[in-house]
């Protein structure tokens, strides 16, 4: 592609499909949280084999802990798939993290915790892209051409070749008396509240 060709704006039909269906909604978030629901799930049930030693990590908590971990994997989903509750996915999100702090094995061994905390995070902060709007043809030929409309370019004064004042707002210059004490000004009222 040279500098002369513009790139076009329409996405591809094929290739680019997950690209924008990822950029739409709180994918990153939705994955984070759904890592972090499968170690406090897991673990809990999971045993581990350090040779012939086995080591089981059951607890009394255990039906809380995959309660926990998977309404975390369905709120990671819902991110996905309905993105419009995201910040009620995130806020439910961070809540059920820390929940799992006590009753899942100190939230998955903390790296269920931390996913779901920063999945949580993400969800809540996550706001949609605007809306990008095209312009006709005509309108990007003449500014690619130099030939802005007249409403575009400012004024400028043919003599001095600088600014008309109209463009700037007035600036109003001992308009009102400043007074030091809060008892002269605006009737002793606050003008902070």
């Amino acid at each position: 592609m040279s500098a002369e060709i513009p790139a076009s704006r329409e996405v591809p039909k094929k290739e680019n499909r997950f690209k924008v269906w990822r950029q739409t909604r709180p994918f990153w978030a939705g994955l984070f949280t759904m890592i972090g629901g499968v170690p406090i799930a897991y673990l809990p049930y999971g045993d581990m084999r350090l040779g012939n030693v086995t080591l089981a990590m059951q607890t009394t908590a255990g039906a809380g802990a995959l309660i926990i971990g998977v309404l975390l994997i369905t709120l990671g989903l819902t991110m996905w798939f309905q993105p419009i509750v995201r910040v009620f996915a995130g806020v439910a999100t961070i809540v059920l993290a820390l929940v799992s702090i006590p009753v899942s094995n100190f939230g998955g061994l903390i790296i269920g915790y931390l996913f779901a905390v920063i999945g949580g995070g993400m969800s809540a902060a996550w706001a949609p892209a605007p809306p990008v709007e095209e312009t006709d043809e005509a309108e990007a030929d003449a500014e690619h051409d130099g030939q802005a409309s007249e409403e575009a370019a400012p004024a400028l004064d043919p003599e001095t070749e600088a600014m008309v004042a109209a463009v700037f707002p007035e600036q109003r210059e001992g308009a009102q008396p400043l007074t030091d004490t809060t008892i002269d000004a605006k009737g002793g009222r606050n003008s902070a509240g």
